[in-house]
């Protein structure tokens, strides 16, 4: 079943309402496709999004997501939901078919399709894909920024007007239910601990990372600094003559992008990769020139100059593109101290690149640990701190590793997980800080003990310190 005329007539469970299911939904009835969406949940929210699809002839069962429907011969499930669901074992006990919306789309492609050059990782692969999109539409081409971020997936395959390119974010989850999928080239930007408790564990997280690789035909884009990424391009079953090629926020060797005094260059998409580098950009071009974030800058570099893209448009592209909110995200100078918002560092790995890019800091971090633990994290910033001030349900993780590695540094442990508390770490941290230092939001840690999402969490703490900067002003 790969094409959209073997669609009609199949059985077709969705799984799951929302932002993938209800468009997966839709498309598969349009193509003519028997669907019946399952949902876990009953509530109003649920009621609300089945009504709709309900009046256009889809059958809609809220409140059992776990039953396999009658006669059902294809699965397409919303990425999030888990492989030990007991939908899934009876999918497989009837040898039903399970798509994920990424491979959904991937099978709907028609003749002509847009190759696909793909992003994952653990971390930066929403700036990634961005900084990738504003780079090949300096080059001229229609491009989107797709999958988890920007236009949906299947209205890209579906398009009346085509695209030339695709640029795509992939978590691991949607990797591990796109089996089919075959990108142009594809990076990895690097692996840390995260989701575990989904995957199962780091081994499994990793292979459906590296689900990516399989079957690139021209570059698998690795990082040098990150040899898990590495080790997953040896593993992956590629196209004959499809290259590995590094990035490195050091000097490049051959098939590598690497930085050389303050320059981007490229060492692998040249004639003799063994004598030449072509300037790329510089690395004031990047907003914001941190480490993290020139490494980001690289990887898009690298896929763009895989699709062929000139060296010109890989300058032009970062020059244009501006980061997204609460990424390492400039507030205010308040009393000559800069106030960064870097709410999206939701884990250790993103927290600890954040960290890496200022000195001395006053940290705000805290919330819910999904189980990681900060040992390593504060050893490698604890040279860097001025102070600490702790949020959330999981602050003491945080207070202890604190406590353990950097015993000198003055911290304020802030005993409520209301809302509120932001505006009190602000206050807190702006008493701790000096002129010259930075007040970093870098939770370290998921937002919902107190927010609704990390979007909500750096709104909390942007206005928090424009309160702080009227009242100094």
């Amino acid at each position: 079943m790969s094409t959209r005329e073997d669609l009609a007539g199949r059985r077709v469970t969705v799984a799951g309402l929302g932002v993938s299911g209800i468009p997966a939904a839709r498309v598969l009835h349009g193509l003519g496709a028997l669907v019946t969406v399952v949902n876990d949940g009953d509530d109003e929210r649920a009621r609300e999004q089945a009504a709709p699809l309900a009046a256009e002839g889809i059958t809609v069962r809220l409140g059992d997501g776990d039953t396999l429907p009658e006669g059902t011969e294809l699965i397409v499930t919303a990425p999030g939901w888990r492989p030990d669901k007991p939908l899934f074992a009876a999918a497989a006990a009837a040898g039903t078919e399970i798509w994920g919306d990424v491979e959904l789309a991937w099978r709907l492609r028609g003749a002509d399709a847009a190759p696909w050059l793909a992003v994952t990782g653990t971390n930066g692969k929403t700036t990634t894909v961005r900084m990738l999109a504003a780079i090949l539409e300096a080059a001229g081409l229609r491009t989107a920024a797709v999958g988890n971020i920007g236009v949906s997936l299947l209205d890209a395959v579906l398009a009346e007007e085509p695209y030339d390119v695709l640029a795509v974010e992939l978590s691991s989850y949607q990797l591990h239910w796109a089996p089919s999928l075959r990108a142009h080239s594809a990076a990895v930007l690097n692996l840390a601990p995260d989701h575990l408790d989904w995957h199962g564990s780091m081994k499994a997280y990793a292979a459906d990372k590296g689900r990516v690789y399989e079957g690139n035909t021209v570059a698998c884009v690795y990082n040098t600094a990150d040899p898990a990424t590495e080790d997953l391009v040896r593993e992956a079953d590629v196209v004959e003559g499809c290259r590995a090629v590094g990035f490195t926020l050091g000097t490049p060797g051959p098939s590598q992008l690497g930085v050389v005094e303050g320059i981007l260059v490229d060492r692998a998409f040249v004639e003799n990769r063994q004598q030449q580098a072509q300037e790329l950009a510089e690395v004031a071009d990047i907003d914001p020139p941190a480490p993290h974030n020139i490494a980001n800058a690289l990887a898009a570099a690298a896929l763009a100059r895989a699709y062929g893209v000139p060296a010109s448009a890989v300058r032009d592209g970062l020059r244009a593109f501006r980061p997204d909110p609460h990424r390492i995200e400039k507030v205010a100078d308040v009393a000559e101290v800069a106030y960064i918002d870097d709410s999206k560092a939701t884990n250790t790995h993103a927290a600890e690149a954040s960290l890496a890019a200022y000195d001395p800091i006053v940290w705000i971090a805290g919330g819910l640990a999904k189980g990681a633990t900060f040992d390593e994290l504060v050893t490698t910033a604890a040279g860097r701190l001025r102070g600490a001030v702790l949020i959330g349900a999981d602050r003491a993780l945080i207070a202890e590793a604190l406590a353990r590695h950097a015993p000198d540094v003055p911290v304020v442990d802030l005993d409520r997980t209301d809302t509120g508390a932001m505006a009190a770490a602000v206050r807190e941290a702006a008493r701790l800080a000096r002129p010259g230092d930075t007040v970093l939001l870098a939770p370290a840690c998921a937002s919902m003990d107190m927010f609704v999402n990390y979007n909500k969490r750096g709104e909390a703490f942007a206005e928090a310190v424009r309160t702080l900067a009227a009242e100094r002003a």
